[in-house]
């Protein structure tokens, strides 16, 4: 597949003259200041092929050493010829989040504009990194994020153990994070906007495994947009540090305790709308109605036939909230953010900076 940064620099190009008249203002790559974040744990064999694949327009690469048993930032240091290059060393393991973070900080503090994050096991694909960036350019998205499961060829290469599993988890993130309009939560090759991970960076967003998922959750109560960008899955000699027997039930809980938090937050702490008096009814509807039903079964006689006004009693409240759980259902898929934040905070931030100046 062409990358988009081709496909521009392939594209006849308008005289300036032109452009200047018809408004055209093409995002250009090359002044996008992004800058490349990647944790780095037991990646020695392959972090040298990520940053030598990475893209002439990033302006900055960020190597993370996760406190790494391979010394990752040594090796990097002694072996890597790439002047954008920055080792930042934690002290202690952090996990993908942690490390992430400590990524995002830094760049920030270099002028980054733009955050990509890959993993350092060159298991992505470096010439789709234009497309991650080019929603955000675009002022369409503060975060955009792959998506393997776009097309049935992306899938080809990806074992069916991890199909089912990240299936699975993308329901689970959407009722959880609030974004319908996403899958693949667990993808780990995102692009974010500056002032959005500044804002982000100050969140519990958790450290580990988790960490994807759980900033999905923490840009969604800032109300950013968030973007699938279509591409394939790429598996070769590396080992994965996720175990997925021991992670289901701890996601589980986490996105349960999202879940909540998010509704509650949502719903009854930032707004009350019709979502909420839906949620709330539907919820006393259904329980009245089991509530009866298995109080009327505790204590009628052997053999004892309900009554239609006993079955109706019980099954009317049970249908009724179910349908009302279902509208709330239906208002929060509709109220997906849809205009980014970013534009805002850049806009803050300018400010900012003109009052300290006078």
């Amino acid at each position: 597949m062409t990358s988009i940064d081709k496909i521009a620099r392939a594209r006849p190009q308008l005289p300036e003259d032109r452009r200047r008249r018809m408004g055209a203002t093409d995002p250009s790559l090359e002044e996008a200041g992004a800058w490349l974040v990647a944790p780095c744990f037991k990646v020695k064999a392959h972090i040298l092929d990520v940053i030598a694949k990475t893209p002439p327009w990033v302006q900055g690469i960020i190597c993370v050493d996760d406190a790494c048993p391979e010394q990752s930032g040594d090796f990097i240091e002694a072996n890597n010829t790439d002047p954008r290059v920055v080792v930042v060393r934690l002290a202690q393991n952090q996990g993908v989040g942690g490390a992430t973070m400590a990524g995002y900080r830094e760049a920030i503090a270099r002028g980054a504009q733009v955050l990509i994050k890959v993993d350092g096991d060159d298991q992505m694909d470096l010439g789709y990194m234009a497309h991650l960036v080019a929603p955000i350019l675009l002022g369409e998205a503060d975060y955009a994020k792959g998506n393997r499961f776009t097309s049935i060829s992306h899938l080809t290469s990806m074992p069916p153990v991890r199909v089912f599993g990240n299936a699975a988890l993308s329901f689970a993130a959407k009722l959880s994070t609030g974004y319908w309009n996403i899958f693949d939560p667990t993808n780990g090759y995102t692009a974010i906007e500056a002032q959005v991970a500044r804002m982000v960076i100050e969140k519990r967003v958790s450290r580990r495994f988790f960490f994807e998922t759980d900033l999905l959750y923490h840009l969604g109560t800032l109300r950013a947009v968030v973007r699938d960008v279509p591409m394939p899955a790429r598996y070769g000699g590396e080992v994965s540090n996720l175990r997925i027997g021991a992670i289901v039930g701890p996601f589980a809980l986490k996105h349960i305790k999202n879940f909540l938090q998010r509704l509650l937050g949502q719903y009854f702490v930032r707004d009350f709308n019709a979502a909420s008096l839906e949620f709330v009814f539907g919820v006393a509807s259904l329980l009245f109605g089991v509530g009866y039903g298995f109080y009327y079964l505790s204590q009628r006689h052997h053999g004892q036939a309900a009554s239609p006004g006993v079955v109706m009693a019980a099954a009317l409240p049970v249908m009724l909230g179910v349908q009302l759980l279902m509208q709330a259902l239906n208002f929060d898929v509709l109220n997906v953010p849809s205009r980014p934040i970013y534009p805002y905070l850049r806009t803050i931030a300018r400010m900012e900076v003109e009052e300290s100046s006078t």
